[in-house]
């Protein structure tokens, strides 16, 4: 029984190790494709400068490295203890969010290469396959390269913010979300999904009850409370620089009709 245990044990290892490799390989090539990435970022639709003013696509690129950094931390809780909901999407949750951090990496140095092997998600890849495995031990790995890759998307939100001259005070925000997210965890005996679900609510004054019946409605939830909140600040912003710009044009009016008065006298 030992035995077949070890080759049962090897056997999911490798599996998983060839079924990421398989999936990066997809992905880069996906990736690489020049024709059909080129047309998507030539796209209207895929461009935020059509939705957004340009200080806030500044503020939102700003943002997506604190969200990394959330997401990063709520599978790691999924896979530290045991929630019993909506695993599935947990587990392909993790492989994206693996893949994503694969391909935005170097892979040169042995460094590198030892990152790139904590990032395989055994776990979660034999869960889905196989159901619960022994494999899953593996996860703690996973994790520490989790914690590594949390450290360098802080750094990068940093070498962001200074080089476009951004203000740090979303980082305030950022830790009243994550505290209370953490709070909510402990104190409400709630899942991570549930507790981000509540906390978000609550920040957006809709409510503190955790919408949605699964993990799927959840996230709707969340892309709904934030979505609305970020097009209504898009929105208050355009409306006052919209009555600051007619102020001025008027104000510019005035004088230059005083200007044009002047001469006309002289």
């Amino acid at each position: 029984m030992g035995a077949e245990w070890i080759f049962v044990s090897i056997f999911q290892i490798l599996v998983a190790i060839g079924i990421f490799a398989a999936l990066s390989y997809i992905a880069k090539y996906i990736v690489n494709k020049d024709r059909l990435i080129d047309r998507f970022k030539n796209s209207r639709l895929s461009n935020p400068q059509e939705y957004f003013p340009s200080e806030e696509v500044f503020l939102l690129k700003q943002v997506f490295y604190l969200i990394v950094i959330l997401v990063i931390i709520m599978v790691c809780l999924y896979l530290s203890f045991d929630w019993n909901e909506g695993f599935y999407f947990i587990y392909l949750l993790d492989i994206v969010l693996s893949l994503y951090l694969a391909l935005k990496m170097d892979k040169d140095s042995l460094k590198d290469k030892v990152l790139l092997f904590l990032l395989i998600p055994f776990g979660s890849i034999t869960g889905l396959l196989f159901g619960d495995s022994i494999v899953v031990l593996l996860d703690l790995t996973h994790i520490i390269g989790y914690l590594y890759f949390i450290k360098v998307y802080f750094r990068k939100f940093i070498d962001y913010t200074e080089n476009n001259e951004l203000g740090i005070t979303i980082i305030l925000l950022f830790a009243i979300i994550l505290v209370s997210f953490l709070f909510t965890i402990l104190v409400e005996n709630v899942s991570p999904m549930d507790s981000i679900t509540m906390v978000s609510n609550a920040f957006t004054s809709n409510s503190f009850d955790a919408s949605g019946q699964n993990i799927i409605g959840k996230l709707n939830s969340l892309v709904l409370a934030w979505s609305g909140f970020i097009l209504s600040g898009v929105g208050t912003a355009t409306l006052a620089a919209s009555i600051v710009n007619r102020h001025v044009s008027r104000e510019f009016a005035e004088i230059k009709d005083v200007v044009k008065k002047k001469k006309e006298k002289e």
